[in-house]
């Protein structure tokens, strides 16, 4: 938020960039269920513990793609 603050607001380009950001919406769904399978296997719990960390080590290229653009 801080960030899209500094650079122009709501319509700025990378306001436009960040508009759908499904990383941070299926990160805390994997997270809950993560929790809940810890009961159950707790090896499935740590799988999806380290495809939330994966997900977030593959670099985002919607930043880059729509400063280029413009």
């Amino acid at each position: 938020a801080a960030l899209i603050a500094a650079n122009g607001g709501r319509d700025s380009l990378l306001a436009h960039a960040l508009a759908r950001d499904w990383k941070g919406l299926v990160s805390p769904v994997l997270y809950a269920a993560a929790i809940g399978l810890a009961f159950v296997h707790p090896a499935i719990a740590g799988l999806l513990y380290i495809t939330v960390a994966v997900l977030w080590l593959v670099p985002d290229r919607r930043i880059e793609t729509r400063m280029t653009r413009a």
